[in-house]
């Protein structure tokens, strides 16, 4: 993303801006942008597009949205950030996206033909969440856009600032922490899945977004109303890691249960216990249709962090209740480790196991999470402690006993294999004994 010129209303202050702004507020129109990063989906993003202000540049990205303007005339390109990716990331910079027939930052066609003029300077990027222009210099806007993650003044009077994010800022954030390669290309894909405008007054479609009946916004920024009472709180992180909770167990049980036989028995009868495995599964939450979307329960469990999280600021809170939140806190560790263990991600299931204990030193499932992760990281020994402590706190664990017993046997096995190697060590190579020899 290139610098541009400087030009429109130079005499115009932020704060008389501003003021343009929050008497059109009601009639500026409001898009989504729903993201998946890694082909799995990441949320939406809702904005605010400023067409009092800046009404050229708010209608070509309202337009493209929707896709309402059909194929290119001149290109044939669709026009339409539907399918389009996210192709550049700077860290504490920006995101940028919307090259629509490129898709790596070369390209990008407007609803006016392939370029069209700065409309003007008057909105600042004076904070995160703002929405503006990319271009390739002075009066080259095409369809790119970039996503501010923090205030960046020296972009003032080079790009058109034309709207803002009003939720999900949070989704914004996860774009930011993709890692990237080379020319800030981030190393996974990340896709406008769909994309869209909101009716006047019509929901954003922010809350229950995954339509898994979770009422809670994935971000706690993105509330309507943010209560004081910390019961809210803590009862909204109780749901939360509940719909979790569902998630794991779901896949857990349909992992299991796919493994019996059913070889043997019609196609229709397969199909009746396929329904009954799924109502069995989950009371109310929607099964995957994979049945090991262990990533999905993962994501509850961050989400429960992140509310628990705001709970430590609530006035009312007090030893009592901090104990319980420590206590909350160490579960959904535990259980984000378990999640993460079954993923792979066998250092990022044993860092949540640790901080796990450090919140609840009496938690023997963490103990149990980080012994089986220290066990699929080839560190038996440290395993089998972590295990042993597990059996102290919860004595008659059959599952503990059994992953003691592994890992005792794993050592027994390597000691003795030491042994043999180094009783080899000093066994005669078979030629001439000269050791009388040696010792004169």
């Amino acid at each position: 993303m290139e610098g541009g010129g400087g030009g429109g209303s130079e005499g115009t202050t932020a704060v008389e801006a501003e003021e343009v702004v929050e008497m059109a507020a009601v009639t500026n129109p409001r898009c989504y942008l729903d993201v998946s990063i890694g082909g799995d989906m990441e949320g939406r993003i809702v904005v605010e597009l400023y067409a009092s202000v800046a009404p050229r540049t708010a209608e070509n990205f309202r337009a493209l949205c929707t896709g309402e303007k059909g194929v290119s005339a001149a290109t044939g390109v669709s026009l339409h950030y539907k399918g389009s990716y996210i192709h550049r990331i700077v860290k504490g910079f920006m995101v940028q996206g919307g090259d629509i027939t490129a898709g790596d930052g070369t390209g990008g066609e407007s609803i006016y033909g392939l370029n069209f003029a700065d409309e003007n300077f008057v909105l600042k990027h004076e904070r995160k969440g703002m929405l503006s222009m990319a271009n390739a210099g002075p009066d080259t806007n095409g369809s790119q856009f970039f996503i501010t993650t923090t205030r960046t003044p020296h972009l003032d009077g080079k790009h058109v600032v034309f709207g803002r994010v009003i939720k999900g800022m949070g989704v914004v954030r996860s774009m930011e922490h993709v890692s990237v390669g080379e020319s800030d290309c981030p190393t996974t894909d990340i896709v406008i899945v769909d994309c869209g405008e909101l009716p006047e007054g019509a929901s954003d479609g922010v809350v229950n977004f995954f339509k898994d009946g979770d009422m809670y916004p994935d971000w706690p920024n993105d509330l309507d109303e943010k209560p004081a009472e910390i019961s809210w709180w803590i009862n909204a992180v109780d749901s939360v890691k509940s719909f979790g909770n569902e998630y794991f167990k779901a896949c857990t049980f349909y992992s299991i249960i796919s493994k019996f036989p059913f070889g043997h028995i019609g196609s229709f009868h397969c199909g009746i216990m396929s329904c009954i495995i799924r109502m069995l599964a989950s009371s109310y939450v929607i099964v995957p249709d994979d049945a090991h979307d262990y990533k999905t329960a993962l994501k509850k469990y961050r989400k429960a962090m992140r509310y628990l999280d705001l709970c430590w600021e609530k006035e009312e809170i007090d030893e009592e209740k901090s104990s319980a939140l420590r206590k909350t806190k160490s579960i959904i560790l535990t259980n984000s480790s378990a999640c993460k263990l079954k993923l792979g991600d066998l250092k990022g299931a044993l860092l949540d196991a640790d901080f796990a204990l450090r919140e609840g030193e009496e938690n023997p499932k963490a103990f149990f999470r980080q012994g089986q992760a220290r066990m699929a990281l080839n560190d038996i020994d440290a395993a089998a402690e972590s295990f042993k402590h597990a059996l102290q706190l919860e004595p008659n664990d059959g599952g503990i006993k059994r992953e003691l017993a592994a890992a005792k046997k794993k050592i027994a096995d390597r000691r003795d294999q030491e042994r043999k190697a180094f009783s080899r060590m000093f066994q005669p190579s078979g030629g001439s004994d000269k050791i009388d020899e040696v010792l004169l």
